[in-house]
């Protein structure tokens, strides 16, 4: 059941994404503001369905608390990603922040924290107990944080173009992307590692481990990075954003798609689940 209507949910998303390039003006906001409801409403929605209401509302309150709050502070002072004005063209607004903004965080920061378990094996032991090792712990979180992070080279340059948000003084940007400043691919990192390093003790130990449920969203977030670059280089006249987003993203992308190939042709002993059946909840299977 939570496979069937998460890929359900993910089938929508990409129709969607599909139209963007294809709409102008209004109709191209209203189907951004549509996109990212349906990618906060398919992490969430797995995240409940999966691993049960602690874990969902652990998502909710570090990633779309958090993110509105990061980016009130971030509209009223400049910090920590620089000094930007949204326009109307997104949605209601709550102390100058759209509402549909934190909910993109949300839709991006699952696939990239389940990204990040699965490229470091799920559940780990230590020698005195369990629960994951120190260094395997770090690894989860670096891959996570620049697994979201790294979004932000599609992301941002792609919603400056069509005059989202602009930013007051873009001093220092990355060659080729005029117009935003380093300081807030600085601040995405930051509040990233934030998200991703709370979002563990917060949820509990079911996000410690994946399984055959999470697919949908480990092809979310491959979907995602080849995508974008595909839309950026072809079809969105961004061929500075595709490279840097295709560099970054590709530090998590790229050996999550060689996992996922290795487990489909039996190359990768730890291919699915990483604890055993739990009743109740793998029900939800």
């Amino acid at each position: 059941m939570t496979r069937r209507i998460s890929w359900t949910l993910l089938a929508v998303l990409v129709l969607a994404q599909i139209c963007y390039p294809l709409t102008t003006g209004a109709t191209r906001a209203g189907l951004t503001v549509a996109t990212v409801v349906l990618g906060w409403l398919l992490s969430v929605g797995h995240a409940l369905l999966s691993r049960g209401p602690r874990v969902a509302a652990a998502l909710v309150a570090v990633a779309t608390g958090g993110g509105f709050a990061i980016e009130a502070i971030g509209v009223a002072t400049g910090v920590p990603f620089g000094s930007y004005d949204y326009s109307g063209e997104l949605g209601p607004k709550l102390a100058g922040v759209p509402l549909i903004i934190p909910l993109a965080w949300t839709w991006m920061a699952w696939p990239a924290w389940l990204a990040a378990v699965r490229l470091t094996g799920g559940r780990t032991t230590t020698a005195g107990g369990s629960g994951p090792t120190v260094g395997r712990w770090v690894g989860r979180i670096a891959l996570a944080t620049v697994g979201l992070a790294a979004w932000d080279l599609f992301l941002d340059p792609q919603m400056v173009a069509e005059g989202y948000w602009v930013w007051r003084d873009a001093t220092g940007a990355l060659p080729g992307l005029a117009g935003i400043p380093v300081s807030n691919y600085l601040g995405w990192l930051l509040f990233a590692v934030l998200m991703m390093s709370a979002l563990r003790p917060l949820a509990g130990p079911a996000a410690e481990h994946t399984d055959r449920r999470d697919h949908p969203m480990l092809a979310l977030y491959l979907w995602t990075y080849f995508s974008s670059i595909l839309a950026h280089a072809v079809f969105l006249d961004l061929p500075a954003s595709a490279l840097w987003g295709a560099a970054g993203m590709a530090v998590t992308a790229v050996p999550l798609a060689v996992t996922l190939l290795r487990a489909r042709r039996g190359g990768d002993p730890a291919r699915e689940a990483h604890q055993p059946h739990r009743p109740g909840v793998d029900a939800t299977r």
